[in-house]
């Protein structure tokens, strides 16, 4: 994939859901982005490619590029790998760039806020019946997120005082990253707000110490340690690297990418194969990488991860991870990319960066990049 060259990277502010994006649906949000990436690219894209998980079917994709305004010519497609979706639809994005397309607009959008009820068809006389989400795995082996976040953990070894700690750092290097003008490039504004909602300032340990198990009794997952449920959309605009317009532009060049698979019911841990075949394909280990970006749906969770990979949680996530920022599910992966951008292009911190996100189902999508200044 040496010739898929990521040059823009946007994303809106991510909002609690309900709250200050809750009026916009899952293809504003997307339609807001795509221009911002499509206008920084500076060309026609020849194809859309966006994860979602919750939104209201019909091809949101589709309907996000129309809404942004792109010609009716560009074709789109949604992806749903869960959490991973916005992820795996860049990784799909850069493929398509190598295997000869023109540039590639893809990313990821969730609302929270406007997803669809869904209802299971009646069974004889009963009624409908509703439900959150639809399975991840087949029955018997569906096990809850946070459940399954908290038996890993578990299993792992990763306290609640690491947990708990943890998420308190995220929160507070979310604040001082915003402070300090770090997320102003990449966010596009909507509706007058340009600043995400969820950081907290002053969020100790001692005060997450408080919360109560929420999953199971004498667990050590908390709603203090864990992400939120968030709005909020994220694109990359991507181009050949060979193209002559391509030339000294600075961008992320894409070097090792993986999608993986692993047991069903410990979800969370599968970004740990899929980094290791992404950083094979890249030719690089973790004492490489400049900026690391992990998807933190979970503190015990991405703590279990980091631990797998001999990663030191102090390297990674240095603005603040999705404790803090949000995890809008579907775009959660393509955000990890905009940070990877704007820290590495944007900054110039490095030369080489990660994202990884676990996903629902058992799976997890890793994405390795270098930057070209």
């Amino acid at each position: 994939m040496a010739d898929a060259l990521i040059v823009a990277a946007r994303r809106t502010p991510i909002g609690t859901a309900g709250r200050r994006l809750a009026g916009m649906t899952a293809a504003e949000l997307a339609a807001t982005v795509l221009r911002a990436a499509a206008d920084d690219v500076g060309a026609v894209p020849a194809e859309v490619v966006l994860g979602n998980c919750m939104g209201p079917g019909g091809d949101v994709a589709r309907v996000a590029a129309l809404t942004a305004g792109l010609p009716v010519a560009v074709p789109a497609i949604t992806v749903d790998r869960q959490c991973a979706s916005g992820l795996a639809a860049i990784e799909l994005g850069a493929r398509l760039v190598s295997a000869g397309s023109g540039p590639v607009l893809a990313g990821g959008v969730e609302s929270a806020s406007t997803a669809p009820w869904r209802f299971w068809p009646p069974q004889g006389d009963g009624p409908p019946v509703r439900y959150e989400r639809a399975p991840f795995a087949p029955a018997g082996e569906d096990v809850a997120m946070g459940l399954a976040a908290d038996l890993l953990a578990q299993e792992r070894g990763v306290t609640r005082q690491r947990q708990d700690a943890y998420a308190a750092e995220s929160h507070a290097r979310a604040v001082l990253a915003a402070a300090r003008g770090e997320f102003a490039d990449e966010i596009v504004p909507v509706d007058g707000i340009c600043a995400d909602e969820r950081p907290r300032a002053g969020l100790t340990a001692e005060r997450l110490a408080r919360f109560p198990a929420a999953f199971r009794e004498g667990g050590s997952v908390t709603v203090g340690n864990s992400c939120g449920i968030n709005d909020g959309a994220a694109a990359v605009g991507i181009v050949p690297g060979s193209a002559p317009d391509a030339t000294g532009r600075p961008g992320l060049r894409v070097i090792g990418a993986a999608s993986v698979g692993v047991a069903p019911g410990r979800p969370g841990i599968g970004l740990v194969p899929a980094v290791h075949a992404a950083l094979a394909e890249a030719g690089l280990g973790v004492e490489d990488l400049d900026v690391i970006e992990f998807n933190e749906a979970f503190a015990g969770q991405v703590l279990a991860c980091y631990d797998a990979l001999g990663i030191d949680p102090s390297r990674a996530c240095t603005g603040g991870g999705a404790l803090a920022l949000g995890h809008p599910w579907g775009a959660s992966g393509a955000v990890l990319v905009v940070r990877l951008f704007t820290q590495l292009v944007r900054q110039g911190r490095g030369r080489y960066g990660l994202a990884a996100i676990a996903a629902g189902g058992g799976q997890g999508t890793a994405l390795v990049v270098e930057a070209c200044r």
